[in-house]
Parts: structure tokens; sequence; C-alpha cells
């Protein structure tokens, strides 16, 4: 379906891929730097938190909120992304959508221990390399890598 016009694209059925953001939340500097990874709420694999754009906020500004939401954290972040990876949502319905992820740098400042989603995830700071090894998304390894 490539180089066809967008509007045959979708009467074939192809869908445009969405737009999410991520927080790589980041404490430590050098050697010492670890970045954050929570569970996901389905399969409780190793994932950064993520979700969707909100009315009102920057892309940034969505990021941090997602860094808060699924893991109480409290931070500054980076105004600019510093990548994107993509990966396939499966939505509640059963249908995939591609999705593409712009990541947002967030500098750990401190944690809440009461956060939306406490209880429903878990948290975890773990050395660069470690959260390339343990997330299954090749682009946002190669991300990661970048810490170490």
């Amino acid at each position: 379906m490539i180089g066809l016009p967008p509007f045959l694209r979708n009467l074939l059925g192809h869908r445009p891929e969405a737009l999410q953001v991520a927080a790589i939340c980041r404490r430590g500097r050098g050697k010492a730097a670890e970045v954050l990874l929570v569970s996901s709420l389905d399969t409780k694999r190793c994932i950064v938190p993520k979700g969707w754009p909100m009315r009102g906020k920057t892309l940034a500004e969505a990021a941090l909120r997602e860094a808060w939401e699924e893991a109480g954290v409290r931070g500054h972040v980076n105004a600019d992304p510093i990548g994107a990876f993509h990966y396939t949502k499966r939505r509640k319905n059963g249908l995939e959508q591609r999705c593409k992820v712009l990541c947002f740098v967030v500098e750990v400042e401190g944690l809440d221990d009461d956060y939306p989603e406490v209880g429903r995830r878990a948290r975890q700071f773990v050395s660069p390399k470690a959260a390339a090894k343990r997330v299954q998304e090749r682009e946002l390894k190669q991300i990661l890598r970048t810490f170490s």
C-alpha cells in the first residue's frame, strides 16, 4: 500500500499510526545512571511509562504526566524528544493499532508512594544496559543504550 494516496490506503483498511509519548525516567549521571521500567498492565512485561497526548499539555508535559500516573515520578522533563520507537498496541476490542512513541527524558527528582496506578504496576530502576535487555521494542533498546 506504500505509494497510494492516503484516502485509498484508508479505504483498503490501512490505519495511520497513532502518536503516543513516553517518559525515559533517569536518575543519576554517568556510570551511576539508572532508568525506570514499569510493568505493563496486561502482560506484566517491562516497558517505560507511556500514553496518549493530552489536551492542553505539550507532548513533553504529557510524558511527564504519564510518568507520574504510572510510577509516581516527580521531576523535570526535557521539551525535546530524544527519539522514537514503534510498537503494535492491542486494543480492548482485539484490534491492533500501530503506534509511534516519541521519547522524552525525565530527570527524576523524587518518587511518590501514592499515585493513580500504584499497586497495578511494578516499578524498578535499573542500569540503561539492563533496561535495554528487558524491553522488547528494538528501537527502544537502542534509545536506552545511549544512556550507557
